[in-house]
């Protein structure tokens, strides 16, 4: 299956300056959760936000830059190229950024969203879910503490 995998605001915001615009430390266990053991697809900016590759996760990048080659990472220049080496059997995610989500969306299975429950100035942004393709099967609600300073839901959609 593929998956996508976002934390997303509820103006749709990723984040700006190629950083999250919130923190959310359920947000990154349940990520770290869902997607340690797999093959994780993104694009070159996404990849150079983190400060050192994901533990236990095989990196495809997607980017358009020749010779750009880092370590540890396998690197495409398309979405298709990303997907085909995937292991079809095994759960694949797409997390991130905005471009690649939107390239990823018609081949998405399943989509994993942690809606923040506010708005964001942005310059990164998820597609619009279409209610006629997607439907929503899982939904569960947390709530700002100590530690999280907004309201966020957890929403599984799949594919109609």
């Amino acid at each position: 299956m593929l998956i996508m995998i976002a934390a997303v605001a509820e103006n749709n915001a990723l984040g700006k300056n190629n950083e999250l615009v919130w923190h959310l430390p359920n947000d990154f266990k349940r990520f770290k959760e869902l997607t340690t053991g797999h093959h994780i697809i993104m694009g070159r900016k996404t990849f150079e936000s983190f400060p050192k590759p994901l533990p236990n996760r095989t990196h495809i990048v997607i980017t358009r830059q020749e010779n750009y080659n880092p370590d540890g990472c396998i690197v495409v220049n398309s979405i298709e190229k990303a997907i085909a080496i995937c292991p079809e059997n095994e759960d694949s995610y797409i997390i991130g950024g905005g471009e690649i989500y939107n390239l990823g969306l018609q081949y998405t299975d399943i989509i994993e969203i942690t809606k923040v429950h506010h708005t964001f100035e942005a310059d990164a942004f998820f597609p619009k879910i279409n209610e006629s393709d997607w439907l929503l099967v899982e939904s569960e609600e947390n709530f700002k503490d100590e530690k999280h300073l907004y309201d966020y839901t957890y929403e599984t959609y799949i594919k109609r």
